[in-house]
């Protein structure tokens, strides 16, 4: 799939057929940003219901590295003031069933806590948590516990609590989601927009609610760091105002027009599971250029896998990419490109700490596995595929066809495809991306050319065998949605438009992850060091890390500081971002 910037005009009313609302088609308009608001804010009609109770409020106590801390718990606030209603009976990615208690707003809720230092302060940051996982709908968690103590060496809540900053864990629908109605309202971009919904609930209260949303950080992983990725490429873009104006969000005035901001200051992502209309490309071609799966043995579908790693270097040279020495990013070096990347993390690790040391060549890595409530075990893994001298800090070699094997052995290669499986070959019980797209009242829709041409299941309403047309057909169809679904969610179609891209990120992906190809990552940063919008962008191939996140708190938290302080007061004349 060809990079898209904006979405067609006839594809914008066509897209409401998710949700079967009609909007003007003053609606169509291309993304652009809007003027700064100051603090106080003239209340649209709907946005008295979306005022913020400052009295509303438990004290919880807690304790941050030994030491008690009260902190505010303001429960559950609904940020839009017309909530999608959920099934009380949900499922989750791995079929497990959950009685939720909050259905009326659950999924477009949020919890706000306040340590005692921040109230009263308008200028802390605000540390905003979304905490999907793999794209899945997310119910109202609370990450801070009456009783519970944190570390601030290894919770990024107990940090952000220490810090001084207002922690909020926020709520969306996404894909998964069951509606009261029986339908899936989960479907893209309902994570994003219920994302800026949360946004602009915190620009409405601005002045009545503790710390500043001009200071807004925003936390996620996965599927988490894909969205607060999409959320912070797409700063005030009007594209999703009609989806805004339908859940009733705070700062859309009756003719749909927006009077609120929903940029934010600073994106803290972890292994962003992104561009998904162009993932399962980037993950084929990086694990088959060098025979990877053919060689661990994890290619039960080759014919499939050459196909869809054919299409990777006419996308990657579709993006105009560069590389830090100003040469063009291709698929000829994409290989030499992720080399450097995980030199870099390998002698950043060890210049973190003089204790720290990587196995010699013949020596093993021992790596501790195991999750989602199982047993960890540790196994070893033989270093045949880098080389470096402990005593000065350096890479000397590094192997990248073994570090590729090495990789994938540690934890096996997803299937093919690895994102758009459903529907393909017969395929109904993959757990892929596949339901996040299509129309409220249908499953799933392949949202891929590849599983769209290749999607055999009758009746599904997805892919040629239904439908009777190609992928180029479909979506240049009147009416057609998924492609937009897929623009509405890909940070990559916002960074470097008039969109207003968040001006600081911290961005990370273990070198152990193998949930999705190392392109992605590469690509996202590529692409903010390019957009003149972006003021500091960290990233790196977090060393010997997997498919996590908030590994790293110390070193996460000092950099949300160090951009904090460099911006100067939020409540200064003029301050926006």
């Amino acid at each position: 799939m060809t990079r898209k910037r904006l979405l067609r005009g006839v594809a914008v009313a066509g897209s409401l057929a998710l949700t079967a609302l009609a909007v003007p088609a003053s609606h169509a308009a291309a993304s652009g940003p809007i003027p700064a608001q100051s603090r106080s804010h003239a209340a649209d009609p709907e946005d008295a219901a979306l005022s913020f109770d400052s009295a509303a409020y438990t004290t919880i106590s807690v304790t941050v590295d030994g030491r008690p801390m009260n902190v505010r718990w303001y429960k559950e606030i609904c940020y839009v003031a017309k909530p999608v209603e959920a099934a009380a009976q949900q499922t989750g990615l791995m079929g497990s069933t959950t009685t939720i208690s909050n259905t009326a707003c659950g999924y477009q809720s949020m919890n706000v806590f306040v340590p005692e230092s921040a109230v009263g302060d308008q200028r802390a940051p605000v540390y905003f948590a979304v905490n999907n996982g793999g794209w899945m709908a997310s119910y109202i968690k609370a990450s801070v516990a009456d009783g519970k103590s944190y570390d601030s060496s290894t919770s990024n809540v107990g940090a952000a609590l220490k810090a001084g900053y207002v922690f909020i864990d926020v709520a969306s629908r996404s894909r998964g989601l069951a509606g009261a109605d029986g339908s899936s309202p989960g479907k893209a971009p309902a994570a994003v927009v219920d994302a800026k919904a949360a946004v602009r609930y915190l620009r409405l209260n601005d002045a009545a609610m503790p710390g500043s949303a001009e200071r807004i950080v925003i936390n996620g992983t996965s599927g988490g760091g894909a969205l607060v990725s999409i959320l912070g490429a797409s700063g005030n873009s009007s594209e999703y105002d009609p989806y805004l104006a339908q859940i009733g969000a705070a700062g859309l005035d009756a003719k749909g027009r927006s009077t609120l901001r929903d940029d934010v200051f600073a994106v803290n992502a972890y292994c962003p599971i992104t561009d998904l209309g162009n993932a399962d490309t980037a993950y084929e071609w990086l694990y088959n250029v060098l025979s990877t799966r053919d060689e661990t043995g994890q290619n039960a579908s080759p014919e499939d896998a050459a196909e869809i790693a054919a299409a990777f270097p006419a996308y990657e040279k579709s993006l105009g990419l560069r590389n830090p020495d100003g040469s063009k990013l291709t698929a000829a070096n994409m290989i030499d490109t992720i080399r450097q990347e995980v030199i870099r993390s390998a002698e950043s690790y060890l210049k973190a700490d003089p204790a720290h040391t990587i196995p010699a060549l013949g020596d093993t890595f021992e790596i501790q596995s195991g999750g989602m409530g199982g047993t960890p075990t540790t196994k070893s893994y033989v270093n045949d595929w880098i080389d470096v001298d402990n005593a000065t800090g350096k890479v000397r070699s590094l192997d990248m066809k073994k570090y590729l094997a090495f990789v994938v052995t540690q934890a096996t290669l997803k299937t093919t495809p690895a994102f758009d499986a459903v529907g393909v070959h017969g395929n109904t019980t993959s757990g892929t991306e596949t339901n996040l797209f299509g129309p409220y009242t249908q499953k799933y829709m392949n949202y891929t050319e590849f599983s769209w041409d290749h999607n055999d299941v009758a009746g599904d309403g997805s892919g040629i065998d239904d439908t009777g047309l190609t992928w180029d057909q479909y979506t240049s169809k009147r009416g057609a949605t998924v492609d937009d679904q897929l623009h509405l969610i890909n940070p990559m179609d916002f960074i470097g438009t008039n969109a207003d891209t968040a001006p600081n990120w911290y961005v990370r992906n273990g070198t152990r992850d193998r949930d999705t190809s190392f392109i992605i990552s590469v690509n996202l940063d590529r692409a903010l060091q390019a957009d003149k919008q972006v003021k500091n962008v960290d990233y790196q191939l977090a060393w010997n890390q997997p498919h996590a996140g908030n590994y790293d708190v110390p070193e996460a938290m000092t950099w949300i500081a160090k951009v904090v302080r460099k911006a100067g007061d939020p409540l200064a004349p003029g301050h926006h971002g």
